[in-house]
């Protein structure tokens, strides 16, 4: 054990002398004695001998460790009164000898914990002879992990290693201001660009081009700080950071009601309908605004086009929207989490996930035979939707295995530090419920074609009776029967050879339906009730195989699908929805409705696959696997894109930067917890 300070100082009195007399020795002797005893009781009653306990911070800067001197103190003090002028962000700094054997992160949170600091305090601990640290609290508004990892690795623990104490506490409170700030353009890259002015002729577009970039992404870093509802803020932002942010926040927030929707399912068949009764509602409220949402997107992307005011207006209006919608699911969250504590029965859910493996496991054969049949009996084109679910969903049920056999382990450390448990539970659910939903859509794709199989022929002889009908009625039809005449024609000659039935059905259908509205419009009459409801059903039929199929490529891969294309699925969902409520009530209206939902559907599949198909090739030519296939599922999530709106950090399940959904917005909890060795 080290002396402390006041021990040396006694023993430094008595320095040895030359040779005494005999009695003089007997003194000296028992002077030594006594000034032994002393020291050594002054050792062990020392306070800094002693390993200091968690303890309530009194003054905002502590050096139990006595390693400041009061220069340093002042610096520190100085640092962190300045953080908080700025940017009201409390700093606390306490300097002790050891973590009294406890870990540094619990040392940390105990200590925060009795000092009943709330969301704008943050700790650093500093234990000098444990050579170890660890900061704790809430991360600020304005500051992603990737910045504090950068402050942590950078500069503080550097200044650690080299016993520079005062500066790493100044360092964080200075480097946590600077990131709330935003930074600005390196000096370097200034003069570089100068240089490049005058040198090359074109230096100065080039330049002036990149600050504007960099002003759009500093802008845009700005803007997902703004409170969504806050009208006036967004209304300083410039149109392209307001379209940018909208595509976000609706990526976001359609990410947040798919996750949120698989986990309120499992909830529902665990604890019944009664108890998920509050979180169905929010979720419920949350989805109708996202539909809105989309709805304003859609009118930003269609053809016709709106004045600059208008389209600020649409877009503050459609960022509010989701901001309300993310928010309707973030109220619910501590007590959804309350409700299904993950830990009380997780051996009981791990056997019933491990079941469920064996159980999809066991499907995988079934659905690649079914799969190889499709792919013999139909073109590419057909089941180009489906051609990789059972290679993903192999991929599903791996990363669920990993992460059950993560949550056992996590089971088997002490009560108090099986938190871990709870993210892994959740990633193997979700991939588990996704596994299953990719495997159910080959088995459904048959059951589509075979739909459109049967209903092709009954369209097609619909088709030849209506064209029949127009013979006798194309001096009256005009330009528009010639048309539809043409369009059915067409769609006969191609259904005689097309070994695509689901394509040969929406063609026939809407052929069909072309062709109706121009016999009804040259004969000056309506078809009969009965025959458009037959064309009503089949459209409603086609319309929705269009859109479940949408939607299932969307949701088993929506980590890498954008705003776009969600956008055209909710279009076309809501015209569905229209043509079912108008069914029957406006027949015709309806039939419009479901045409414009079946066409929607197709798109938003397209503009689906084309997102995924951009995605992938971002990834490394190493990627692949389970825990690729996850982030692509929205299984893990990015915490760097979620952060940004200051979103949730529940944590675990993935690597790093990810980490598996949960019912709730894309916002939530920004509790921090780093630290570890210098």
């Amino acid at each position: 054990m080290p002396l402390s300070r006041k021990s040396s100082a006694l023993l430094s009195r008595h320095p040895r002398h030359g040779h005494a007399p005999v009695g003089d020795n007997r003194r000296t002797g028992w002077r030594a004695l006594i000034g032994t005893v002393v020291a050594v009781l002054v050792v062990l009653c020392s306070p800094s001998a002693v390993a200091e306990p968690p303890s309530r911070m009194g003054p905002q800067v502590v050096d139990s460790a006595g390693v400041l001197s009061s220069g340093e103190e002042s610096q520190v003090l100085e640092a962190v009164d300045t953080l908080y002028r700025d940017h009201q962000v409390k700093l606390w700094v306490i300097y002790v000898r050891d973590f009294a054997s406890m870990a540094p992160q619990d040392w940390a949170a105990r200590t925060a914990t009795l000092s009943g600091f709330s969301d704008r305090d943050l700790l650093l601990a500093v234990a000098v002879e444990d050579r170890g640290y660890w900061l704790d609290g809430t991360l600020p508004d304005g500051v992603s992990d990737a910045e504090l990892d950068s402050l942590l690795a950078g500069s503080v623990e550097p200044d650690l290693r080299e016993q520079k104490w005062a500066k790493a506490a100044v360092d964080t409170a200075e480097g946590i201001g600077s990131a709330m700030r935003g930074g600005g353009v390196p000096w370097g890259v200034l003069v570089l660009l100068a240089v490049a002015v005058i040198v090359v002729a074109g230096g100065l577009m080039l330049f002036s081009r990149k600050r504007r970039g960099d002003r759009d992404r500093a802008e845009l870093t700005t803007a997902r700080t703004v409170d969504p509802t806050d009208s006036a803020a967004l209304a300083k932002l410039s149109l392209p950071t307001l379209h940018a942010l909208s595509r976000e926040r609706l990526v976001e927030i359609d990410d947040a009601v798919r996750t949120s929707d698989e986990e309120l399912a499992l909830a529902t068949s665990e604890f019944g309908d009664t108890a998920v009764t509050p979180f169905r509602a929010a979720l419920d409220a949350a989805r109708a605004a996202t539909e809105r949402a989309f709805t304003i997107r859609q009118q930003l992307d269609d053809a016709i086009p709106e004045t600059p005011d208008q389209q600020r207006a649409l877009l503050i209006e459609l960022i509010a929207t989701a901001g309300k919608a993310d928010r309707e699911l973030d109220a619910q969250v501590t007590d959804f989490d309350a409700m299904r504590d993950l830990l009380i029965d997780a051996p009981a859910r791990l056997d019933t996930l491990t079941r469920d493996i064996v159980e999809l496991t066991a499907r995988v054969p079934g659905s690649e035979a079914e799969l190889a049949r499709l792919g013999a009996s139909y073109p590419p084109s057909v089941i180009a939707p489906i051609h990789d679910n059972v290679r993903m969903g192999r991929e599903r049920i791996t990363f669920a295995e990993h992460n059950i056999d993560t949550a056992r382990t996590a089971l088997t450390q002490p009560v108090g530090q099986q938190g871990g448990a709870v993210a892994a539970i959740r990633a193997a659910e979700g991939a588990i419920g996704q596994a299953r939903t990719l495997f159910d859509a080959v088995d459904q794709a048959a059951t589509n074609i075979q739909q459109a199989r049967d209903g092709l022929p009954a369209a097609l002889e619909e088709l030849r009776t209506d064209l029949a009908s127009a013979a006798s009625l194309t001096e009256f039809g005009g330009a528009e029967m010639a048309t539809a005449v043409s369009s059915a024609t067409a769609a006969l000659n191609l259904a005689n050879a097309d070994s695509d039935p689901l394509g040969a059905f929406h063609r026939a259908v809407t052929a069909d339906a072309e062709l109706d509205r121009a016999i009804a419009g040259a004969s000056d009459r309506k078809l009969a009730v009965e025959d458009l409801r037959r064309r009503l059903e089949r459209t409603l039929t086609d319309a929705s195989a269009r859109i479940d199929a949408a939607s299932s490529f969307i949701s088993t891969r929506r980590g890498g699908v954008d705003a776009e294309a969600r956008t055209r699925l909710s279009e076309a969902q809501r015209h569905l929805d229209d043509a079912r409520r108008l069914a029957a009530t406006d027949p015709d209206g309806a039939l419009v409705s479901a045409q414009t939902a079946a066409d929607l559907g197709g798109r938003a599949m397209q503009q689906a696959q084309a997102s995924v198909q951009a995605w992938e090739s971002r990834q490394p030519m190493s990627g692949g696997g389970s825990q690729t296939g996850a982030v692509l599922g929205g299984i893990l999530l990015n915490e760097l894109l979620r952060g940004a709106m200051s979103g949730s950090a529940r944590g675990g399940g993935g690597g790093s930067g990810y980490r598996p959904g949960s019912y709730g917005g894309s916002s939530g909890s920004r509790r921090v917890s780093r630290g570890g060795r210098f």
